[in-house]
Order: C-alpha cells, then structure tokens, then sequence
C-alpha cells in the first residue's frame, strides 16, 4: 500500500514516515520542509515532496493511488500571525484536502487533531465526548478543522479517523530537548504549585496509534483521544527527566499571575522586532492547564492502550538525545 503523509518534516510526521516505511509501505512525504528527512531521502520506497498541502497544482497530481492520507500539516507554533492565518490552514485548507483526497481515491483519510481543542479541562480526565472550550486560535481552528473534516465524512460516506494526540514525546521533539536542557542546566522552574496534570505518550506508541487508525475496521467515523499509559503531575515528570540526566529536581516555583503579566511583556517586546518571545503565554499553559484524559475509547473499540510508561520513554529518548543534552 501508498501512503500519503502530510506534515511529514516535523516531529511526530518524520517519525511517522519511518515508522510506515519499517512496516513495508510506499510512502509520499509532503511538507514546506523536509530536512529532517533528507537522510533516508534516497529510500527506495519513499517520495519527498516539498511543498504547501494547499496547492492543488502543486499535491494534486501526486494524490491518485494512495490507500491512505495521515494528514499531520497545520499551522501550529507560527509566530507574528493573525487568527485568519490559523482559519486558513487548519480549517479551509483541511475542509478542501478532504475533499481533494475523496475525489482522488484515497481510501481512508486519517486527520491529526489536538488535545489542545478542549482548552482549559475543569473536571479531568477528559474524553472525547466532554466539550470543548478552546481558547487561543490555534486550538479554536484545530476544533474547527476536525468539525469540517468530519461534517464532509457524514454527507459524503468518506471514511474518516480523527484522532487527537496528547503531549506526544521522543527524541527529535523540540520540546523535550528543551526540557531536557533546562533541567540539565537548573534552569527549569515550575509556574504555580507544580500540580497540575500532563498526559505524555510515548512517540513510539503514537506513531502506533496512528497505523491502528489507518487500518481497523472500526476506526472509520470517530474520533480517538491517543495518550500514554497515564497522567503525571509536573513534578513528577520534572523529576523522572532528572533521574535519566543524574541531577538535582528542579524545586523553584514562581507565582502564576506575575509570570503570565511577564509572558505578555514579552510577547509585545519580540512582535515589535518580528521575533518570537523565548516564553508567552501560550507556553506558559504548559504550567497551568491539567491535561488529563481517558483513553478507554480508544482501548475498546481499537484495542489500542499505549505500552511505553514515562520512565522507560524518557530513558529511550535520552539515549538518543545525550550528545544535544
């Protein structure tokens, strides 16, 4: 089988482009940027693509004889652009990919969600029927994304998986390096009590989450919260990544509402100099929001639970990040 993969230069879609190709398949990559996998480039079964999913000239003469699409490209972590951009990639662009993937063929289409459309989780954990109350653009549009996605599924019998990723890490995330750093260093610091919850997965397994929803037979209509074995609070997880790096946990905790009015600050300095600001208040819901969720759907109806505990996850990924810690 030909697999399509958008979003495939980034974190999660790399790694799942290795993972597909390790299963046999032929698999065409697209992204605005492929570095990341320019060294299995020359792999006889896979296509690169460079470019923008949104461009029929450019994607749609390649989109006939897929069996599957994982679509992974959205707008995500762009900085010094409006709310209309978001709308545009993560809604229009999907609504019309969809049905572009549909008129050429493509058996099943799998749309990468996010946890982040539920916002702030009052009452964790959540599943995949509570509402949603997102709060920043990027999670209002990956909500509306979805919704599009799925509205075209119903009218027109398409067989669509949509599946929402908790905190997905491993050894390629920009993220976990940097935690992995900052901790490393003592520079890690924990905004408000420490408390709150995170729900990490393991790369290895999500990329399994992924093939599941491409290939059972129940998968197709629904909507699948994929998260890890369980949810942690930050100290614990703070202290299991300085268990594998042989330091210190890091104990400073700093008021909330200072840092958050601090975020902001900084926020309007970097717009005014076209950069983006080393902490806002985006990243500071990395702190504050309990992000906890039951897997139980995905367990019954795909008999999917992920297997990588967070010890053994961050052990993984520290073997293979030690040289950039």
């Amino acid at each position: 089988m030909r697999v399509l993969i958008t979003g495939a230069g980034g974190f999660i879609g790399s790694h799942l482009v290795n993972d597909q190709l390790n299963r046999g398949r032929l698999v065409t990559a697209v992204d605005l940027n492929v570095n990341r996998l320019q060294p299995i480039s020359l792999h006889p079964r896979l296509r690169l693509l460079q470019g923008d999913f949104t461009d029929r000239s450019f994607l749609d003469p390649h989109l006939n004889g897929h069996g599957v699409c994982f679509h992974l490209a959205s707008a995500h972590l762009e900085t010094g652009v409006d709310e209309n951009y978001f709308w545009k990639i993560n809604v229009e662009g999907a609504r019309e990919f969809v049905e572009r993937a549909c008129r050429s063929g493509i058996m099943r289409f799998v749309h990468c969600s996010s946890v982040g459309v539920y916002g702030d989780i009052k009452q964790p954990p959540a599943t995949e029927e509570d509402e949603c109350h997102p709060d920043i653009a990027y999670e209002t549009s990956k909500l509306a994304g979805e919704q599009a996605v799925r509205d075209f599924a119903r009218h027109h019998r398409y067989p669509v998986v949509v599946v929402r990723p908790a905190w997905v890490y491993g050894s390629g995330c920009p993220r976990t390096l940097k935690l992995f750093r900052t901790i490393r260093k003592g520079r890690f610091f924990f905004v408000g009590s420490g408390e709150t919850l995170r729900h990490p997965i393991h790369i290895d397994d999500m990329v399994e989450g992924f093939e599941i929803a491409a290939t059972h037979a129940r998968a197709p209509g629904q909507v699948f919260i994929m998260a890890g074995p369980r949810a942690v609070t930050l100290v614990e997880l703070a202290n299991e990544v300085a268990a594998c790096l042989r330091v210190a946990p890091p104990r400073v905790k700093l008021p909330q509402a200072p840092v958050w009015y601090g975020c902001y600050l900084l926020e309007l300095a970097y717009h005014a100099l076209g950069k983006e600001a080393p902490f806002s208040r985006r990243s500071l819901k990395f702190f504050t929001g309990n992000t906890a969720f039951s897997t139980e759907k995905a367990a019954n109806l795909l008999n999917f639970r992920a297997t990588v505990d967070l010890r053994e996850g961050l052990e993984r990924t520290y073997r293979k990040i030690a040289a950039q810690v």
